[in-house]
């Protein structure tokens, strides 16, 4: 049984909340506040019922060191900001000054904990480390789907040290739409597999097969499929080693009825770079990339939406780093955007962010905020951090 917010009494408690505030930071400042935002209304909630959130959350790689670079000062700048009501940054996430702090709380003050990873024991989910964590809170909710799929010391340690636990808005709604999509799902029900590489969506592409009626793939992670079936791929991005393995996935959606389709022309470029000279071809030259689908594909792809009831999009079409290869991704989003009737979840960070900022992109019934929290989930997974809420 997993509990909400609704189910605790906050009052004049302090609540040790694990957000994901692991967003991209340039010069210093938030590129992109998303994963803030997501978590703005678990806080309110606990603000305005009388709770004391002390928040806390990775942000970036800074391996058990502590970096000035990768502090969480620029989060507290804007959650003072977006909350209306300053939040102050501890200078630790445990220590002494940090748990006069905690003491000191007020009930409708929120406080913000240095990075948990300046400390090794965070991912190593110290019991010690986990102790020092959860002293002084009386409840642990976690809103920080995007790092469910980790048994580290802030989701999956300090739930044996606070009896009281929930999970919050965001990781409710993440787990509510995932779920829909793995258990009794509307059909006809079409997958979109794109992005890099075929080794990191085996998982996913072996239980959707079970439950999926099409599978449309693209990205680099195509030619991969295409090569298996004999198709000349240039110097598109290609793993070797699983050309058996897309041979053998190829042949069960053939034998469970499920219709795999690859594309059929593509967009090719000498290097895989934004001012590369680009053509539209449907055999590609030995000296040529393969970096975006072509408008055939799209207007295939497209097609094979028509009457779908659910559809799941994990991993965008083509190399949208660069705009020049993004069209294929773009078209065929917006194409998707635009359909009436149908549940639409994208999964996984790189989609969002070949997306974001398009007028279209709020149709989409849920955007997930977790990269490999919802493969995982997708691969039909148990998550460290959901378990932990559960039991």
């Amino acid at each position: 049984m997993l509990m909400g917010l609704e189910d605790i009494q906050l009052d004049n408690k302090k609540v040790l909340v694990r957000c994901d505030f692991n967003v991209p930071l340039k010069d210093g400042k938030i590129a992109d506040p998303a994963r803030i935002d997501a978590s703005l209304p678990t806080i309110r909630y606990i603000l305005q019922h009388r709770g004391a959130p002390v928040l806390c959350s990775h942000l970036g790689r800074p391996k058990g060191q502590g970096n000035p670079e990768l502090s969480l000062r620029p989060i507290a700048q804007y959650l003072s900001g977006a909350l209306g009501t300053e939040v102050e940054l501890a200078p630790d996430c445990i220590g002494s000054a940090t748990e006069r702090l905690v003491e000191s709380l007020e009930a409708g003050r929120a406080l913000l904990l240095e990075n948990l990873r300046f400390h090794r024991e965070e991912e190593a989910n110290d019991p010690e480390f986990s102790r020092a964590l959860a002293r002084g809170k009386q409840v642990y909710v976690n809103d920080a789907f995007g790092t469910a799929h980790r048994a580290h010391a802030s989701t999956v340690g300090v739930t044996k040290l606070l009896k009281e636990r929930a999970a919050g808005f965001l990781m409710l709604r993440e787990l509510k739409a995932l779920r829909a999509l793995l258990e009794n799902p509307a059909r006809p029900y079409v997958a979109v597999l794109g992005g890099a590489k075929v080794s990191d969506k085996i998982g996913v592409i072996r239980n959707l097969i079970t439950k999926v009626d099409t599978i449309l793939v693209g990205g680099a992670m195509a030619y991969t499929f295409l090569k298996a079936r004999g198709v000349e791929v240039g110097r598109s991005r290609l793993e070797a080693d699983k050309l058996e393995l897309a041979r053998g996935l190829m042949d069960e959606a053939s034998r469970r009825g499920v219709k795999l389709v690859l594309p059929q022309d593509h967009v090719v470029a000498a290097e895989a770079k934004a001012d590369a000279a680009a053509q539209v071809v449907t055999e590609i030259a030995p000296d040529k990339i393969a970096l975006d689908i072509g408008p055939r594909t799209v207007e295939e792809f497209i097609k094979c939406l028509e009457g779908a009831r659910t559809v799941v999009w994990n991993g965008p079409l083509g190399f949208c780093e660069a705009p020049v290869f993004a069209a294929g991704t773009l078209r065929f989003g917006e194409a998707l955007a635009g359909l009436s009737g149908v549940f639409s979840v994208l999964g996984g960070g790189d989609t969002a962010a070949a997306v974001k900022g398009q007028p279209w992109a709020a149709r989409f019934s849920h955007i997930s905020t977790g990269g490999g929290a919802a493969l995982e989930f997708l691969e039909g997974l148990e998550l460290p951090g959901v378990k932990a809420l559960e039991s």
